[in-house]
């Protein structure tokens, strides 16, 4: 397709380096590579951005639980993180790190200095709960029995002087842009969810900790005694990626050309920090917002939450290694409702892969290819297909383009496989097997046409599948 003057730049959140990568941050990072690709494929200009976020207490106490120091820890599973660009097959542009001093550090510093200059930071002691498990201070509201609801933890009661973010002073600019549609929320519930809690009044933020308690971190520009808390150390990835603060023209036109961010993919446990706190430094900073967050939720495992301690979480490298890309990626689009909670087991899995992949676009195929054989490549006109192939192939892309603007992934991808079922169909009532010369060709174009619009649509979701539908069934039109 050719290109537009279109740009689209989507994002994943930036995982914590204290443990490997699992199934939920592979199931965000597949999403947005759904996005990345389908807006390629339409000739836009795209920008699709990953990393890790490596500074804070938990990394430092995971480092020192295995006998490394911060850098090693954090090299080594960071680097577990980036090989997933092969093994998922995700088509990120960049992948950046937060202990990065020389491409992160300027950005989140430069942010840093917009807010003090803007007036919105401030220094008080301060006495309250942090979690470990958070990297941050959570409050009473937080707790379920004097534990952090997600981390089951009770938090530590920390007392020091912080730097603190007047986070409270866009409460009504936030919501406002909220209600407007200005910065989009999705799902409505996520969205019904951030504004209920803004009503509430949005609370100042500590943004530092004293460089004493908190070494592993980015210095704070303007007091070399404090280090940056997580707000603007990892939230700023999305500006820093983009060159914010540097002082490289290039790097600057890549920021002045991307931002605002098209789409953030985040995880429902970090709403807060997403569409309250970073909107409002962003405001501080005088910067635009970005257009939309989309909010997925969690994975569990045979209906429990994934945990090191039961033994149950599921490594997607694992899952590739014995299955293969499309296989994985076929399952977290279509059997994980895109913004709620998905369950994993191995028998739903299997089944899955076996009804859709192996049997379902699999059979059809190889079915179409030996048809094929004897007139590959399958050259055909206008005329050649029939009115109701080429109807059922327009109506499917139109929605599939609807459902892929609301980022409904499920149901996108099930568009796609109405092309596998009106194939199959099509092979059944015509039946090929009795027919010779030039109504046996006839059909073999028709199924080729539905089948080839299938490996167009499947793409950016199953990218493996629809080059092996490409090499097997050469169809030229």
């Amino acid at each position: 397709m050719a290109k537009t003057n279109k740009k689209f730049y989507v994002t994943t959140s930036i995982p914590y380096v204290n443990a490997d990568p699992h199934i939920g941050f592979a199931l965000e990072a597949i999403q947005a590579d759904v996005l990345a690709r389908y807006h390629r494929l339409r000739g836009e200009d795209v920008f699709f951005l990953t990393g890790t976020d490596e500074h804070g207490v938990k990394v430092v106490r995971a480092a020192e639980a295995v006998g490394k120091t911060p850098k090693e820890f954090v090299d080594e599973i960071s680097g577990k993180f980036k090989a997933l660009k092969k093994t998922l097959i995700l088509s990120w542009d960049d992948f950046i790190r937060t202990s990065d001093q020389k491409r992160h550090w300027p950005g989140a510093q430069e942010l840093w200095l917009k807010l003090y200059d803007a007036g919105k930071l401030y220094k008080k002691p301060y006495r309250g709960l942090y979690c470990v498990g958070h990297e941050a201070f959570i409050t009473e509201k937080d707790l379920i029995d004097g534990k952090c609801r997600d981390h089951q933890k009770e938090p530590e009661v920390i007392e020091e002087e912080n730097w603190f973010f007047k986070l409270s002073d866009y409460s009504n600019d936030i919501k406002s842009k909220i209600e407007s549609g200005e910065l989009k929320i999705v799902p409505e519930g996520r969205k019904n969810e951030i504004l209920s809690l803004i009503n509430e009044g949005l609370e100042d933020v500590s943004f530092s900790r004293p460089i004493k308690d908190l070494s592993w971190g980015i210095p704070v520009p303007n007091d070399p005694e404090h280090t940056m808390y997580v707000w603007c150390d990892a939230l700023s990835n999305y500006i820093s990626a983009l060159g914010y603060g540097s002082t490289q023209n290039v790097d600057i036109s890549k920021f002045q050309k991307y931002w605002p961010a098209d789409v953030h993919m985040i995880g429902k446990d970090i709403l807060r920090f997403h569409a309250a706190i970073w909107p409002g430094m962003l405001l501080a900073a005088g910067l635009p917002l970005p257009k939309t967050i989309f909010v997925h939720g969690f994975i569990t495992v045979g209906g429990e939450k994934m945990s090191k301690t039961i033994g149950n979480v599921i490594n997607p490298v694992e899952i590739v290694n014995k299955y293969g890309v499309d296989a994985l990626r076929y399952y977290l689009l279509w059997d994980i409702t895109p913004t709620g909670d998905g369950d994993f087991t191995y028998e739903k899995f299997e089944e899955r892969y076996n009804s859709g992949l192996a049997n379902g676009i699999g059979n059809l195929v190889a079915r179409i290819a030996k048809l094929g054989e004897t007139i590959s490549p399958i050259v055909y006109s206008e005329s050649d297909i029939i009115d109701n192939n080429r109807n059922t192939k327009d109506y499917v892309c139109e929605q599939y383009d609807k459902f892929i603007g609301d980022i409904k992934f499920n149901e996108a991808l099930g568009e796609a496989f109405v092309l596998v079922y009106s194939t199959d169909n099509y092979i059944n009532e015509t039946k090929p097997w009795t027919l010779k010369g030039n109504d046996l060709k006839k059909v073999i174009i028709n199924a080729s046409f539905l089948i080839q619009a299938l490996s167009e649509l499947i793409e950016p979701f199953l990218p493996e599948t629809a080059e092996k539908i490409r090499k097997q069934i050469k169809f030229v039109g």
